[in-house]
């Protein structure tokens, strides 16, 4: 990949599913019954505790991660390697700082009653908090809604927003786990390049 290349993006979507590797989407449709709403929308199948996962017990996560992971997309975000642009921006901003930009960007564009483009103000690549978010379901208000039981059209609380920054904290920590509190200097890949290959940089062997 060229130095100034972005990464490739992720060719998965929300409601991709793979029900004979038992990975699903429980994302509701329209047309489901009362009784059939929390089932795979392809096959029916029925996996979650609902009633577990949507307590919302952060002391939990374990098992809330591992019921995500039924999840197609969700899978998909736990088991994908970040891409260099993420994890460099991670090292320089270090743990601390990371987490204060995704507390920033949860009260942005998840807290309000009608978040601006609902659905896809969370980006795939390039940023471990998207990376999160998508794995967590705290990538929209739809997500939130059927995983956390989160409902629609109102502001999140102080502490339905923390609760989610803790999901993110700890799915952060399943993938970065060697990363330093504070920033880390990281050389810009063009130019660490350009010093490699610059002749003051070439040592003669003999």
């Amino acid at each position: 990949m060229p130095s100034n290349a972005k990464p490739a993006p992720l060719a998965v979507k929300c409601t991709d599913t793979a029900c004979d590797q038992d990975l699903h989407c429980f994302k509701r449709l329209k047309r489901m019954a009362p009784e059939e709403r929390g089932r795979c929308r392809e096959c029916g199948a029925d996996l979650i505790d609902w009633d577990r996962v949507h307590e919302r017990n952060i002391s939990d996560a374990e098992h809330t991660f591992a019921m995500l992971q039924f999840e197609l997309i969700r899978h998909t975000f736990f088991h994908q390697s970040l891409d260099e642009v993420a994890v460099n921006h991670a090292k320089r901003k270090g743990r601390r700082k990371l987490l204060e930009a995704a507390r920033h960007r949860l009260q942005k564009y998840l807290a309000p009653a009608s978040p601006y483009r609902d659905g896809q103000q969370t980006p795939f690549t390039e940023n471990a908090i998207y990376y999160a978010q998508h794995a967590t379901a705290t990538c929209c208000r739809r997500c939130l809604e059927y995983w956390h039981n989160l409902p629609m059209g109102r502001e999140l609380s102080d502490n339905e927003v923390e609760y989610c920054l803790q999901l993110v904290e700890q799915f952060l920590g399943f993938c970065l786990p060697d990363l330093e509190d504070g920033p880390v200097k990281v050389p810009n890949r063009r130019m660490a390049k350009s010093k490699t290959d610059s002749p003051e940089s070439q040592i003669e062997i003999r």
